[in-house]
């Protein structure tokens, strides 16, 4: 959490120092901000988490916004093809994750995209039931939440 608020406090001091309040002005203060940890991460920060951590935060963001994409594209195929393909079914999806905060972000990453909807969570916090609009294999749709977004949320929040 450290490195973070240094970086966004290198940010600021960037935007002050130039004089331009502006938000390209401040994402290029904390992208020098971040070259500065970077270069100084061994007096600093000596077990260098927080460059592994940056990279899985835009890895997460970029994999969320491109399923994100591809399931608007798929529902709006739906909506504006008269033939009708949906095979809509609910599915338990066992979790590894073990904190409420990693099962919330991933049930509220799951419900965001058009297509699913996040339902309940078993009392033991071990399965999360989704519906989907397209089941057409139970396991491969459990495979492609455990292997996407589980998968990401996990790392992230490691």
């Amino acid at each position: 959490m450290r490195p973070l608020l240094l970086n966004v406090f290198l940010g600021l001091v960037w935007t002050a120092l130039t004089g331009e309040f502006t938000s390209i002005n401040f994402v290029m203060g904390l992208v020098s901000g971040y070259i500065l940890i970077f270069i100084f991460q061994g007096a600093l920060f000596p077990n260098g988490s927080y460059h592994k951590k940056v990279f899985q935060a835009i890895n997460f963001f970029l994999y969320f916004f491109w399923e994100l994409l591809l399931s608007n594209l798929r529902v709006a195929r739906e909506v504006l093809t008269p033939k009708f393909s949906m095979k809509p079914g609910i599915v338990g999806i066992p979790l590894d994750l073990k904190s409420d905060l990693e099962i919330t972000v991933l049930a509220n990453l799951i419900t965001l995209t058009p297509g699913t909807l996040s339902l309940d969570v078993s009392d033991d916090r071990k399965t999360l039931y989704v519906h989907s609009m397209y089941v057409t294999d139970v396991d491969s749709f459990r495979a492609s939440i455990k292997n996407g977004f589980e998968k990401r949320v996990r790392e992230l929040f490691q």
